[in-house]
């Protein structure tokens, strides 16, 4: 038999709890071995739970117990867990984990801790898409040169319901929070912060590179308005927040931010709380994997995969992936010099001149115009939405704080990249 313990029963905890016992005949045959639930933890031991299994508010009865072969860490956080993981792998006890956060800080240095003990995180991106596995194992015989991912749940239905049904922003996240898909706070996934945490686990698994969320570039979707969106329409494009991994020469790309995406590309089709991510790889080319990005059972089921693994004995691959570091040594690509395509959305004076002073700013930063729109604004102003040809980030912010300072131009220009 294999004993677990669960440190944080919340709606995952809970939902592991209750498949273990609900499929246990499913589960003991496909691992060999039955797996049991010896004990929970939890903050609040006052508080109602819909779980049939003892519970405690002292994390320490779960790793003092010798008889304890899994730790299971659901709590949420990043300093916390990461010393209740770090403890549980000291103490020889295998560890599953669905974390992003923690694993976004701190996944090099649990590495190291873990050594040959199993640590297991499927469930942290991605929910029961089996990405994780995909990338370690799967596409493992290929240099992976991207991952594109639509990778948060809440920010993809806010998106999808403001491109389907012409709602703006911020009536869709109220519905968003009213239906369970959005926090009351909702800043880590509309700002981008959750899906960040995601690419950063995958890119460690995809090229060996250890970057901090505070390394990368991060932008939300809270600037996403109508005109943008029917300019996306107009020319072929949807919107949507994806987190992206790209391979360039000896560097890696990493940036989570909305994007423009032509409507053909598979990814393009993922909508509603559905997430979607598309990996290619040298050898295989395009792999596309789609599925629920969160839910308790969703999430709970991949966490129950990774126990089953465990339980049926076999010893953890490496925990990101590789056995000794890439030869190649890539390293991060600063953001700076990051190529893309470009939109702008700018409110501007509506009186002759002001395209070209708009142009002539572009052109001194040698950003090439592919198409413009012009839409009547409120008063004497008017709104100009432009896309661009491929360019550097930096010229692009500098030429963003150029248009910013021109007379003619009335708010701050809002810039969202195309991805294709």
């Amino acid at each position: 038999m294999i004993q677990i313990g669960i440190v944080g029963v919340g709606t995952v905890g809970a939902s592991v709890a209750r498949i273990l016992e609900e499929n246990q005949d499913i589960i003991t045959a496909r691992a060999g071995k039955e797996i049991r639930v010896r004990k929970g933890v939890v903050r609040n031991l006052s508080r109602a739970r819909d779980v049939a299994i003892p519970l405690t508010d002292d994390v320490d009865e779960i790793l003092d117990d010798p008889d304890i072969d899994i730790v299971v860490e659901l709590m949420g956080g990043v300093e916390e867990p990461y010393h209740v993981v770090k403890k549980a792998l000291e103490k020889g006890k295998a560890v599953v984990t669905a974390n992003k956060a923690l694993l976004a800080y701190h996944r090099y240095e649990l590495q190291d801790v873990a050594g040959d003990l199993p640590f297991e995180f499927e469930a942290s991106v991605a929910g029961g898409i089996p990405i994780i596995k995909a990338l370690r194992e799967g596409l493992s015989a290929n240099h992976i040169e991207s991952i594109k991912g639509i990778i948060n749940g809440t920010a993809n239905y806010i998106l999808t319901k403001m491109m389907t049904e012409g709602v703006d922003f911020g009536p869709v996240l109220k519905e968003a929070q009213a239906l369970g898909y959005a926090e009351a706070d909702p800043t880590f996934d509309i700002g981008g912060f959750d899906a960040a945490h995601k690419l950063l686990i995958l890119a460690s698994i995809a090229y060996g590179i250890d970057a901090k969320p505070e390394d990368i570039l991060i932008e939300g979707i809270e600037q996403v308005t109508q005109e943008d969106i029917a300019f996306a329409k107009e020319f072929g494009y949807t919107i949507k927040l994806l987190g992206i991994a790209k391979k360039v020469g000896e560097f890696v790309e990493l940036r989570v931010h909305p994007a423009l995406v032509p409507q053909r590309e598979m990814i393009a089709k993922v909508d509603g709380v559905m997430n979607g991510i598309s990996v290619i790889g040298d050898k295989v080319g395009e792999t596309m994997y789609y599925g629920p990005g969160a839910g308790g059972d969703a999430t709970a089921s991949a966490v129950i995969s990774d126990i089953i693994a465990i339980a049926r004995g076999g010893k953890s691959s490496p925990m990101l992936g590789f056995k000794r570091p890439l030869e190649s040594g890539l390293q991060l690509l600063e953001r700076d010099a990051i190529v893309s395509r470009y939109y702008l959305r700018l409110v501007v004076e509506d009186k002759p001149g002001v395209l070209a002073k708009v142009s002539q700013v572009m052109g001194e930063q040698k950003i090439s115009i592919e198409t413009m729109l012009q839409r009547p604004g409120e008063g004497e102003t008017a709104t100009l939405l432009l896309s661009t040809h491929r360019c550097e980030e930096r010229a692009m912010q500098q030429a963003l704080h150029a248009l910013f300072g021109l007379e003619s131009v009335k708010e701050r220009p809002v810039m969202f990249r195309i991805e294709r």
